[in-house]
């Protein structure tokens, strides 16, 4: 080995190691595949509640929709996001154990928090919808506070989160406007982006590591 190919390691291995302790990079693609599968599935059960409840979509945009129907939509709501933020912490808890690290050091603990404030405002936002009964702005809000969420976590880990959150924010400014086709735009961005996403990144970052 010469000397040239022996600095450009060392310095490969220099920037490596900067990267790991500025950067969270232990955020697992495949949690965001099974986020996505999560949110489809939580859509689907939706579709079947309303579909029990001879409930139209349309209905609930209206703001016509029977107290017991809105506890098992809330309570479907409820649980597809505790089951969704435990998969991403838990896969990404498993890559960071893996490569020797931990995801509450400094790097992790930047983008969580950056995460949570956006998802926490628009948590806030989607329940003051609600008490004025606009329900059907649910939907996109819940799109463009996720994207924002995620374009203000990447600067500290993979970029390719920034570009996820603008198509989030894109297909809730979308379905603000054409509010007859906001559950159907929300699985496309909680469900089919997320997968794309996570697809994505686990053949990019992942696969065969």
């Amino acid at each position: 080995m010469t000397q040239h190919q022996e600095q450009l390691e060392a310095l490969q291995e220099i920037r490596s190691l900067m990267e790991r302790s500025s950067r969270f990079t232990s955020l697992s693609g495949f949690s965001g595949i099974v986020v996505g599968l999560l949110a489809l599935v939580g859509l689907g059960v939706v579709y079947g509640i309303l579909n029990q409840q001879h409930v139209s979509y349309s209905a609930v945009c209206q703001g016509q929709l029977p107290a017991a129907t809105g506890q098992l939509l809330m309570l479907t709501a409820l649980a597809t996001l505790v089951l969704a933020l435990g998969s991403v912490v838990f896969f990404s808890w498993l890559k960071a154990q893996k490569a020797g690290q931990s995801i509450w050091q400094e790097p992790g603990q930047r983008v969580f928090g950056n995460l949570f404030i956006p998802l926490s405002a628009g948590g806030v936002f989607c329940g003051v919808l609600l008490y004025h009964q606009i329900p059907y702005l649910v939907a996109p809000a819940m799109l463009i506070f996720y994207g924002l969420a995620l374009i203000n976590s990447s600067k500290y880990t993979f970029i390719d989160i920034h570009y996820l959150g603008l198509g989030q924010i894109a297909l809730g400014l979308l379905a603000s406007f054409q509010v007859e086709y906001g559950l159907l735009a929300w699985g496309a961005g909680f469900g089919g982006l997320n997968i794309l996403y996570g697809t994505l990144m686990y053949d990019k970052y992942e696969k065969d590591r």
